[in-house]
């Protein structure tokens, strides 16, 4: 896609093909940027599950995260895209990557070009220094090392955001998994 405006067209049109009765999102940067979290939100042909609503408790976003891998269509980022073919994520709680790995009957993954990487060492390498440190300072208030240096030091700290990696080097069934990609430099 050559830019967000066309990425939301594809998204909207995915929605609408899939005919989801449940449909769920994991929080990224450039999923927002399309704008179509906002479209989820406002539209009700599907049940939302929405575990972002700051209205909301930590523990009731939690549960309704959970409850995201059984929805029918799933929408998130990624870390890291290797020119190998692999995608590579970190993720506090998982709840980006466990709906990627298994659950969701679609999942979409959208990515900037900006997370276009040679290779897996590279990947390692993005996450560590840029998604890393950069999604600790998008929520402020975590006290973490990377907060103040910029790179992951493989902290143990209670704020930390690398608690789970995934590295995806196929999906299964074929076709469950999309990547709209963006000629854009989006996200973390």
């Amino acid at each position: 896609m050559k830019d967000t405006t066309e990425a939301f067209a594809v998204l909207k049109a995915i929605a609408e093909r899939e005919r989801p009765e449940i449909v769920s999102f994991g929080d990224s940067e450039t999923m927002h940027a399309t704008g179509i979290v906002g479209w989820l939100r406002g539209d009700g042909r599907w049940k939302l599950l929405d575990g972002f609503d700051p209205a909301m408790s930590y523990p009731e976003r939690l549960e309704i995260r959970r409850q995201a891998l059984m929805s029918d269509l799933f929408i998130t980022g990624v870390n890291a895209i290797s020119m190998e073919g692999s995608l590579h994520w970190l993720d506090k709680v998982g709840n980006r990557i466990a709906p990627v790995a298994f659950g969701p009957r679609k999942v979409v993954i959208v990515a900037g070009r900006n997370k276009i990487v040679a290779d897996r060492a590279q990947a390692e390498d993005r996450i560590r220094t840029i998604a890393a440190p950069q999604n600790v300072a998008w929520h402020p208030g975590f006290r973490t090392p990377c907060a103040r240096t910029g790179v992951c030091s493989d902290c143990n700290s209670p704020d930390r955001v690398c608690n789970t990696r995934m590295e995806m080097l196929r999906c299964w069934p074929a076709g469950r998994v999309l990547v709209v990609l963006i000629d854009q430099e989006l996200g973390l």
